[in-house]
């Protein structure tokens, strides 16, 4: 029986599996579309590892905070429609609670996920068993879509601060930030301010050297390249900085929800001139990574032919 390229795309809507394995699979079976599928779901683990290259930019964000320890991970998958199974909801909260209680992970906005990726999975995991990346193999297989723990954070707040996290509905967007002598209202507003402008840095003293010496030298080219008077492109080069701060830094921002001040302003008003913003981590599901764009029907014919 001739392998067409809509038994290939009926299969692969069946199964979620690649446009290779569907036709191996077809070709395997002559063509019995049902057949094939048995196929597919006997290959596992054999199938779920050729599903580990396509990309996975959707997902959830698993989040747990105590106001001492915090800890985000980003759970990624393929489609909105398995981030939204009771599955992946469970594991992301299990992996997020998992992290959280690991005090060996240490205090790490940047953690290692390779290394936490090593780790044996929790008892929560649904169907737990092996590592962590042994369950991701498996949890591909079982969905049938490319399942990866992408990066976590873990952060301990020194003596005397407090952590907030805020969750934009959704769960894709998550912040979680540090202050000291901060309300709690107070620290909501600025980690729903984190959310919504993704700032870089939390103040002026968080930017490495290198970055403003960059943008320093990016707002002179700019200056000479206007044709103004030297004396007068030294004060724009010094304007486009304090732009800049205004749109890199956290405190030097308009606050969301009073543009006529600058979140320094609002912190000094509502806490107190010894208040301040100590750190965050905010994550994004997808953030960074570049969505392939497919033609399924062009890709599918390309292989029949």
């Amino acid at each position: 029986m001739e392998i067409t390229t809509a038994l290939i795309k009926e299969l692969r809507e069946k199964t979620g599996a690649g446009i290779l394995d569907c036709k191996a699979a077809l070709t395997e079976t002559g063509g019995d579309v049902a057949e094939a599928e048995k196929v597919l779901r006997k290959k596992g683990l054999a199938a779920a590892a050729k599903k580990a290259g396509r990309v996975a930019a959707e997902g959830l964000i698993g989040y747990v905070n105590d106001g001492a320890t915090a800890a985000l991970v980003e759970l990624n998958c393929e489609t909105d429609f398995v981030a939204k199974t009771e599955l992946f909801d469970t594991a992301r909260k299990v992996l997020a609670g998992f992290v959280a209680a690991t005090a060996s992970l240490g205090d790490t906005p940047e953690g290692d996920a390779e290394a936490l990726k090593a780790l044996a999975a929790p008892a929560g995991l649904p169907e737990a068993a092996g590592t962590i990346a042994e369950w991701l193999q498996a949890c591909t297989a079982k969905t049938g879509e490319n399942t990866q723990l992408r990066r976590f954070a873990r952060v301990v707040a020194a003596a005397g601060n407090a952590l907030t996290l805020y969750a934009h509905p959704g769960d894709k967007t998550v912040v979680v930030i540090e202050t000291a002598g901060c309300p709690e209202d107070l620290a909501r507003d600025l980690a729903m301010q984190v959310a919504a402008l993704a700032p870089a840095y939390a103040s002026r003293a968080d930017v490495p050297e290198k970055v403003l010496a960059d943008e320093r030298e990016i707002a002179k080219a700019k200056a000479v390249s206007s044709g103004k008077p030297e004396a007068v492109a030294e004060k724009m080069v010094e304007g486009m900085i304090q732009k800049w701060y205004g749109e890199v830094v956290l405190v030097d921002q308009a606050f969301v929800k009073d543009d006529g001040k600058k979140v320094s302003q609002v912190v000094a008003e509502r806490a107190g001139k010894d208040a301040r913003v100590v750190r965050f981590v905010r994550f994004k599901v997808g953030e960074g990574i570049e969505r392939k764009q497919t033609d399924l029907a062009a890709e599918v014919a390309a292989l029949t032919k």
